[in-house]
């Protein structure tokens, strides 16, 4: 359940960044669900690492969580503090890089339809946390394929299972 509704934040704030990055949203107003986001990953990260059920798959996704939650919130420091990026950049490629071999031993070992579906999450968020090492850390010209691989991973990601995993339905 945990999963589910992590997922369905990720959705809206990869959905939402998406659109400010097409110009459709304020950065002031981008600020609201990068917070939100952040402090609910943060809560489903807490819980993973240091929960009742706490043991190593647990610690290992808590870890892989708080990833997602340091991203939203660096996103939302710099739009309070109006900075360039390039240190979100460069930890954005920190973690394509943390999260490629996630992506490989999930899709590798994948036993059901979740498995997959999963290691190919993790191979779509590798891929967009690149593009934005590309865009803040090189400041590379690739805002437009970055807003819309965004877009597109918020609802395939996370805010379609997130909610058919809430609603029981995958």
């Amino acid at each position: 359940m945990l999963l589910g509704f992590a997922l369905l934040y990720v959705g809206a704030v990869l959905f939402l960044n998406g659109l400010w990055l097409l110009g459709k949203i304020e950065d002031r107003e981008i600020v609201v669900i990068n917070v939100v986001s952040g402090v609910a990953t943060l809560a489903v990260a807490f819980s993973s690492l240091f929960g009742s059920a706490a043991d190593a798959a647990s610690v290992k996704a808590g870890a892989l969580t708080l990833l997602f939650t340091t991203t939203y919130l660096w996103v939302a420091y710099n739009r309070v503090v109006a900075v360039d990026g390039r240190g979100l950049g460069w930890f954005s490629l920190f973690v394509a890089i943390t999260v490629v071999p996630v992506a490989i031993q999930g899709l590798s070992s994948a036993q059901s339809f979740t498995d997959v579906w999963l290691g190919l999450n993790w191979a779509i968020w590798a891929v967009l946390w690149f593009m934005y090492f590309l865009l803040l850390g090189l400041q590379k010209p690739v805002l437009r394929p970055t807003a819309l691989l965004t877009l597109v991973a918020g609802i395939v990601t996370g805010w379609m299972p997130g909610y058919l995993l809430l609603d029981g339905l995958l």
